[in-house]
């Protein structure tokens, strides 16, 4: 999972989980990386067809069955997209980016993208990257507490940010993305309002967070310095209300239907939950 770490008086987060996962990352990052470079350059030579974009995953939807993963997971594969090792989550990444490319990017693949709490080795980045854009330099940017020195990976900056106030400039965003953060404690009317702050008009934020129609009992179980929280559908609501009082539109439906599931598809070993996912898009009036 991605992570906005927690962290005092401006200072840089300790790695969650522990030295031996901040190892077992630090390697996942640099063979995803490798891979992204390396496929880049080769797919200039061979200058083959055009990567298609996602068509599976809608940008606002909750996953509903282990079979709706399983379909985003095989999408990607034939996107020709590095999966991330957690299967579940190709599906909320798959709709942002494939929400990223159609809503706020014009073709030209100059789209400017923060993802909010970001870890390097996580995907939206690399498949943004591998979709052509960071062409330009800053234009591709990942920013988490946790984070200290910048660092470059194959044209993407990742740096040291809090997502509540980035210091970056109004309207500078075309999209930002967050990923399996806001459950960690991040403090909803900070981010939303930052957000819209960030993004231009039109712009394009994508969410996604641990969520489910009933939610199960978390009590006692912390993780990352803070309890384990899974979305409920009336915090999900509050959330979309409070998106909509900064100017952030849902983009699709949010009716009983759609918060509903007939699976929980997503295991947490480390607590021991069964739950699933939720992917909420917003634009910028």
């Amino acid at each position: 999972m991605s992570e906005q770490s927690t962290s005092t008086g401006g200072q840089v987060a300790a790695p969650p989980g522990g030295r031996v996962l901040a190892v077992a990352k630090r390697v996942a990052e640099h063979v995803l990386w490798a891979r992204v470079g390396g496929q880049r350059r080769v797919e200039a030579r061979t200058k083959g067809a055009a990567r298609p974009l996602p068509t599976s995953v809608p940008p606002t939807g909750v996953l509903d069955s282990r079979a709706t993963w399983e379909a985003a997971a095989a999408e990607a594969r034939r996107l020709r997209l590095p999966l991330h090792r957690d299967l579940p989550k190709n599906w909320d990444a798959l709709g942002a980016i494939g929400a990223v490319l159609d809503l706020a990017d014009d073709g030209s693949r100059s789209a400017r993208v923060m993802d909010a709490g970001s870890a390097r080795y996580s995907p939206v980045l690399p498949w943004l990257r591998l979709y052509g854009l960071g062409e330009q330099p800053g234009s591709l940017l990942g920013i988490n507490l946790e984070f200290g020195a910048a660092v470059s990976r194959d044209g993407v900056e990742f740096r040291y940010g809090d997502v509540t106030d980035t210091g970056i400039a109004d309207g500078r965003l075309d999209a930002i993305t967050c990923m399996s953060v806001i459950e960690h404690g991040v403090p909803l009317e900070g981010f939303l309002a930052e957000s819209a702050r960030l993004l231009r008009p039109g712009g394009v934020l994508c969410v996604s967070t641990d969520y489910d129609q009933d939610p199960p009992d978390t009590t006692g179980r912390t993780v990352y310095g803070s309890e384990v929280h899974i979305f409920s559908p009336a915090e999900i609501r509050d959330l979309v209300a409070t998106a909509e009082a900064h100017g952030l539109e849902l983009v699709g439906t949010l009716d009983d239907a759609v918060l509903a599931h007939q699976e929980r598809p997503v295991h947490w070993d480390r607590v021991d939950l069964d739950y699933t996912f939720i992917l909420l898009t917003f634009r910028r009036r």
